[in-house]
C-alpha cells in the first residue's frame, strides 16, 4: 500500500482503476493499493471463527454509536487526526480481551483479611475482576469481586482456609464488551 503526497492528479481520488489499483481516502490522505484478489476455496475453521468475531465487533461498535453514554466513553479514546474513530476504538475493544498480567498470592495465607493482588490491562478499560478460591478437592472456599486500588485489583479474603495445599485460585477479568479472561494458579 502506497501513500500519495502532494500529487494534484491523485489528490482526493477514490475507486478502482482497471484491475490494477485501488485509490482510497484515509485521514485526508490518498492511499494507493493493489486490487484485492478474489478468494478461492473454502475458508478454514480459524478463518470462519475470525470472521464471526469481527462481525460481532462491528455489531458491538454500531450499538456503541447508538448508545449516547457508551459513545461518549469511547469518544474519549478516539483521535480522528490519527484515523482512530469512535467506531474503530469500539471494534478494537471487542476484539481484545483483558490481559491478566500478574496474580500475587504472596499475602494470602488462608486467613480472613489476607489479600490477593491482581494486575490487569486492557486496551480500553477493565470493568471487573473476580477471584475464586477452591480446595484441592474442588470444593468452593470463597468467591467474590476484587476492588480497584490504583493500578491493581485487590481481593480481600473473608473465609478461613486451613489447608492451602493444592488449592486453586481462579481470577477472571471482564471489560466493557464483556470479554472474559481467566488465569488459574495452584498453591
Amino acid at each position: 500500500m502506497a501513500e500519495s503526497k502532494n500529487n494534484i492528479v491523485t489528490h482526493g481520488l477514490s475507486g478502482k482503476v482497471g484491475d490494477l489499483l485501488v485509490f482510497s481516502q484515509r485521514n485526508g490522505k490518498t492511499i494507493v493499493s493493489k486490487v484485492p484478489r478474489e478468494r478461492t476455496g473454502e475458508a478454514s475453521e480459524k478463518q470462519q471463527a475470525h470472521r464471526l468475531k469481527f462481525q460481532k465487533a462491528i455489531l458491538y461498535a454500531k450499538s456503541v454509536l447508538a448508545d449516547p453514554d457508551k459513545k461518549e466513553l469511547y469518544e474519549g479514546m478516539s483521535d480522528k487526526s490519527e484515523g482512530k474513530t469512535t467506531f474503530n476504538v469500539a471494534v478494537a475493544d471487542l476484539l481484545n480481551a483483558p490481559d491478566i498480567e500478574t496474580v500475587d498470592l504472596s499475602a494470602y495465607t488462608g486467613n480472613p483479611g489476607d489479600t490477593i493482588r491482581v494486575t490487569v490491562t486492557d486496551d480500553f478499560g477493565v470493568t471487573g475482576v473476580t477471584v475464586k478460591i477452591e480446595n484441592s478437592d474442588g470444593s468452593l472456599v470463597e468467591e467474590g469481586s476484587a476492588m480497584m486500588q490504583g493500578a491493581e485489583w485487590i481481593y480481600i479474603a473473608t473465609v478461613q482456609n486451613t489447608d492451602l495445599t493444592g488449592d486453586k485460585i481462579t481470577v477472571t477479568a471482564t471489560d466493557l464488551p464483556a470479554n472474559l479472561s481467566e488465569k488459574t494458579q495452584i498453591l
